[in-house]
Parts: structure tokens; C-alpha cells; sequence
């Protein structure tokens, strides 16, 4: 009898005991004759003792593989987070499949909003996030910072999932052309700091960078840090933290109350901290009521050290022309025209940016977003609505067709050569793309032309006071440029 024979007999022989001579005591003596006793299994019965051995043994195995089958699918091996100022985390298990995507905070909740990214590969939820973060204009700053950390007690695959993820945000960046730098970390397991960053509502990553800058000031409070960005807090460590900065909400606040404007009148404002600079400051831009306006705040104290003061008095005075923000369209609304007039999904756009201007005292609203390839900037006017200026940049722009138009106006180039569209085609490739009828064009010129060896035509044209430039590749009709400018 083999080991794992000896060891399943024994333990049916304790399940089941010889237990004979108590049951004779308690039978009696006078019926001891009548008991036939139970013998032992012989060894001709141990072939079927021994295919028991096997099947109970098959049973075991195949029970421990599929046991530890559902442990490697469902155990968090490793966690990664990404932290810009919303803070994600992921858990993920060996097979670098995500198991749970969690929102730390509420800008996180916003990034997040409308994806399911469990049971999807790491890298295809870290590219989604990446999309995500960069449509919501998070990335766009050259001074931007992302922190990629990744918390595993297996250092080397920490490490490997370290450089690939950080390889893959550094192309999805680059494929944006996104200016944001990429950080990034490795760490082991510490209930301390898990337990820290659980109370901040941060991630693990995060509050290591924050324990960074508390190595190099220890009188720096974690909460006040944690509020910080990660931009912010890389620019600290650069630094020697020498100080707790007031942060971006508090520069905005100090530039506003030195410019002596409401929350009402305050259109938009953007703040980028320069803690790395000399002096250390925040650069604030506020888009108001009475105009755009920029300030310097210092970093440590929130004293504005340069910018306009008084705007609301100095309109008062008439020194500054006065828009009711009331009025205005909104930065959504001119968003959603430009969009619309691109005709692309905001679910598809890159990068986007909104933000006002003041040109000769009327407000319009500077978009900007990517997709596609294609580069988009437009004006829209914050009054009405109206888009004073278009324009895209980019290879392989598709014609926008509209329908068969005719054109007006003069014309040079025949098309006679092989592969050219000529230049009827181009102008109406132009106009199909402008959305403009052939009847209310005037000054129509198209010229055939080179540029870096391709043949393209030059087309431009008015309709009402809108003025139209187009440039449509001769071989093809692709339009490559356009542009269109309001005319005052």
C-alpha cells in the first residue's frame, strides 16, 4: 500500500471505527454467539481501494487548479493609478486584466463618466483614461503633469508595468501632441500610507508624492498637500518645498479681489502654477465682464505682485466698456457650434479648449480640439453665436458635400491635366464645404498652385460678410486648409 493509499484508509478507518467490543458489551453476553464480526477489507479488495485513492486524488487536483484558476482571475495583483488632478484608481490581476476602476474624487467621477473598465485589458483602460483626461483638457498645458504608480509586492513586475504603461501614455500624448509631462513611480504595499491616502480621498500614488515633499519639509500638513495637484507637488520636490503654496483656488480668489470684481462678472479663469520660477507665482488669466485680464500671484503669500486693479471702478468711470455676462452664449453653447459646423462628435474631439478674448470690445469665444488628424481653431461670437472665424489644419480632410452647386467668378487653371479635378471641381469642392450656395458668392478666385510638389488649388470667395480661403488638392479634391473670417 502506497503513502496516499495508507493515509485515505486511515482516514475512513477514523471516520469509521472498529468499535466491536463496545458493541458487544452493550448487546449482552447472552447474544455475543449471535453477532457475526465485521472483518477487516483483504487485499484482494485493495485494486478497488486504489482506483478510490486515484479518484478522490484526480478530484483534489483538479478542485486545487480550479481553485487557484479563480484566485489569479479575481485576486488584485497589482494597483495603478493615474493622478493629474483627478485621481483613478485601477486593481488589476496578474493577467493585467482590470477588476475594478475606482474615482477617488469628484473630477476623477467626471473622467470616468459613462465607461465600464472592468474586465479590460490595463492598457486599453489606461488609453481610454488618457482620452478621456485629454478631452477634458487636462493634458494640454506644456506644464501639466501626469503620475502613473503602480503598488505591487513583486518588484519586477511592478517595475515592467511601470515602463510599459508609462510607453503607453507617453504615445497617446505624443499622437495628441499634447504637451504634459509623464511621471512616474513604483511601491510596495504599506498600510500606513494606504490608510492615509483612504482618509485624504487620494490615491496610494499620490500620497507617496506628497510623503515626497514631506521628506524635504516636515512641517508641511498631508491634508494641505493632498489638495495640491500633481503639478504642483512635482514642482515642490524640485524645489525643496520651502513652503506650503496657497494653491490655485486661492490665487484666483486674490487675483479676483484685487481686480474688484464679483463672481458674477468673472466669465473664465485659468491658473497655472510656476512654483519653479523666481519669484514662485501663479499665473491667473480672468475672463470678464470688463475684459481679459492677467495677474501674477505669489506662490507663498497670495499677494498679486502685477495686473490691473479696480476694473469694475474703472468701467464705471467709462474707462472700460461693461458686457453683461447674462448675455453671453456660454462657453458650452460655442463649443457645441463649433463642433457642429466641424461636424464632429465631442465624444471624438482631443484636447479641447475654450476660452475668451476681447477683440475691439466685443467677446468671442477662442475653440480649439483635434481629430481625425485635423487641427480646429474657431471664433465664435459670445453675443449671437456667430463663428467670425474658421479654421483647419491638416492631411486628408474629407469633402463635405452639401449637394451639386455651380460657381461664380474667375477662374484660372484648365484641369486638363491626368489626375486633375480642375478648377470647377475645386470650387465646388470649396463651397460644398462652406455650406454656401453659388448664388450668394461674390469675388470668386481659384488658382491652380504648387505646394512641397503636390498640385492643389487656392480658392477663396465671399458670401455675405464672411470671407472663405480654401486650398483642395488638384489630384484628388481633398480639401487640405480652410479658413473663414468674419469682416467687420
Amino acid at each position: 500500500m502506497n503513502e496516499l493509499e495508507q493515509k485515505l484508509y486511515q482516514a475512513m478507518d477514523h471516520a469509521a471505527p472498529q468499535d466491536l467490543d463496545r458493541i458487544l458489551a452493550a448487546y449482552g453476553p447472552q447474544n455475543r454467539d449471535k453477532v457475526v464480526p465485521f472483518a477487516p477489507p483483504s487485499r484482494r479488495r485493495r485494486p478497488r481501494m486504489a482506483w478510490a485513492a486515484a479518484a478522490m486524488l484526480a478530484v483534489l487536483l483538479c478542485g486545487g487548479f480550479g481553485l487557484r484558476g479563480w484566485q489569479t482571475s479575481h485576486a488584485v495583483a497589482s494597483v495603478v493609478s493615474l493622478d493629474v488632478n483627478p485621481s483613478i484608481q485601477l486593481q488589476v490581476n496578474q493577467k493585467e486584466i482590470v477588476l475594478e476602476a475606482q474615482a477617488l474624487n469628484a473630477e476623477a467621477e467626471e473622467i470616468l463618466e459613462g465607461m465600464d473598465l472592468r474586465k479590460t485589458q490595463l492598457t486599453v483602460a489606461v488609453n481610454a483614461i488618457v482620452g478621456s483626461l485629454l478631452q477634458h483638457g487636462y493634458l494640454d498645458r506644456i506644464s501639466t503633469a501626469i503620475l502613473i504608480s503602480v503598488e505591487d509586492d513583486d518588484v519586477q513586475r511592478a517595475s515592467r508595468l511601470e515602463t510599459s504603461l508609462t510607453e503607453e501614455v507617453d504615445a497617446a500624448l505624443a499622437n495628441a501632441s499634447a504637451g504634459a509631462a509623464v511621471l512616474s513611480q513604483t511601491l510596495t504595499s504599506d498600510a500606513a500610507l494606504e490608510e492615509q491616502a483612504k482618509t485624504s480621498q487620494i490615491s496610494v500614488g499620490k500620497a507617496a508624492l506628497v510623503q515626497q515633499v514631506q521628506a524635504l519639509n516636515s512641517a508641511l500638513a498631508f491634508d494641505a498637500l493632498a489638495a495640491l495637484t500633481v503639478e504642483e507637488l512635482d514642482q515642490l520636490i524640485h524645489t525643496g518645498a520651502p513652503g506650503m503654496p496657497v494653491g490655485t483656488d486661492a490665487a484666483a480668489a486674490a487675483a479676483q479681489s484685487y481686480a474688484g470684481i464679483s463672481d458674477a462678472d468673472v466669465i473664465t479663469r485659468d491658473v497655472d502654477p510656476e512654483l519653479d520660477e523666481a519669484p514662485a507665482h501663479y499665473e491667473v488669466e480672468l475672463l470678464t465682464a470688463y475684459g481679459e485680464f492677467e495677474y501674477l500671484v505669489d506662490a507663498y503669500s497670495g499677494a498679486v505682485l502685477s495686473g490691473p486693479a479696480d476694473v469694475a471702478s474703472a468701467a464705471g468711470a467709462g474707462r472700460i466698456p461693461t458686457l453683461d455676462p447674462s448675455q453671453s452664449i456660454g462657453q458650452e453653447k460655442a463649443l457645441s457650434i463649433a463642433l457642429a459646423d466641424a461636424g464632429v462628435q465631442k465624444e471624438n474631439a482631443l484636447g479641447l479648449e475654450v476660452k475668451g478674448e476681447y477683440d475691439d470690445g466685443q467677446l468671442l469665444y477662442e475653440v480649439e480640439f483635434r481629430a481625425g488628424g485635423v487641427e480646429y481653431e474657431y471664433e465664435v461670437r459670445a453675443s449671437d453665436g456667430r463663428i467670425v472665424k474658421a479654421e483647419r489644419d491638416g492631411e486628408n480632410m474629407p469633402v463635405l458635400s452639401t449637394g451639386s452647386q455651380s460657381t461664380a467668378g474667375t477662374q484660372t487653371g484648365s484641369g486638363t491635366a491626368s489626375g486633375d479635378i480642375g478648377a470647377q471641381a475645386a470650387q465646388t469642392a470649396a463651397l460644398n464645404h462652406a455650406g454656401v450656395q453659388a448664388g450668394a458668392v461674390s469675388e470668386m478666385k481659384c488658382e491652380r498652385d504648387q505646394d512641397d510638389g503636390r498640385t492643389i488649388y487656392e480658392v477663396e470667395f465671399r458670401a455675405g460678410r464672411m470671407e472663405y480661403e480654401y486650398e483642395v488638392d488638384a489630384a484628388t479634391g481633398t480639401i487640405l486648409k480652410a479658413e473663414s473670417e468674419y469682416d467687420d
